[in-house]
This record gives structure tokens, C-alpha cells and sequence, in this order.
């Protein structure tokens, strides 16, 4: 009885205990932030237009979220059932925002061939 008492109180104990990170780890994902960042401000200075500049400008947006959400919010060293139930629904509702935009682009083109003008 007194060692499961002892390893009850071991376990409190390891819990109490907060894990902490290395302050470099913090300052290497600010300095990827801040190049990300950059490259998105670089993308407009540099006046590239059309999808080229909107895929650089989701892709950078994506990156800098992405390190945030593992880093800063602790997703890297969660268990992976929380990082589904997290990460998972928004990713799902990406999936379902462009299924309906190729069905809104297969209606138009429908109805233009159908018609000729769209109603």
C-alpha cells in the first residue's frame, strides 16, 4: 500500500512539474516568422499579380499559422487525438469551401452553355 501511495505521489509530482523549452527554440521560430513575413510584404513590393501573387500570399499565411499553432500554441508535443480534433475541422471545412466552388463553376458554365447569359 505505501508504494503505490509513494508512486501516486511521484506521478502528482511529475505533473506539477512544467516542461519548459529552450528560449532558442522560441527565437529561431520568430526569425522564420519574420522572414515569412517579409517574403508577404515582398510579394506585394515586388507587384507580382494574379494567382502567382495570392498562392505566395496563402502559402507564406499558411507557413506563419502553421509554426504558431505547434510552437507557440504547443501542438508539437500534443497527443495526436487533440491535434485532430483541432486541426482537422478547419482543414475539412477548406475541403468542403472548394468542393463548392467547383460546383458554382460547373452551374455558370451550365447555365452559359445552356442559355448563352448567365441569369
Amino acid at each position: 500500500m505505501a508504494q503505490v501511495a509513494m508512486h501516486a505521489q511521484e506521478q502528482v509530482q511529475e505533473q506539477e512539474q512544467h516542461q519548459q523549452h529552450p528560449i532558442r527554440l522560441y527565437l529561431v521560430v520568430w526569425g522564420f516568422l519574420f522572414i515569412l513575413s517579409a517574403g508577404s510584404y515582398l510579394v506585394d513590393y515586388v507587384g507580382l499579380q494574379g494567382y502567382l501573387r495570392w498562392s505566395l500570399i496563402l502559402l507564406f499565411m499558411i507557413l506563419k499559422a502553421g509554426l504558431i499553432v505547434a510552437v507557440f500554441m504547443h501542438m508539437a508535443w500534443e497527443r495526436l487525438a487533440l491535434v485532430y480534433a483541432i486541426l482537422l475541422p478547419p482543414l475539412l471545412v477548406l475541403v468542403f469551401v472548394a468542393m463548392m466552388v467547383s460546383e458554382s463553376n460547373y452551374t455558370i458554365f451550365t447555365r452559359m452553355a445552356v442559355s448563352g447569359t448567365v441569369q
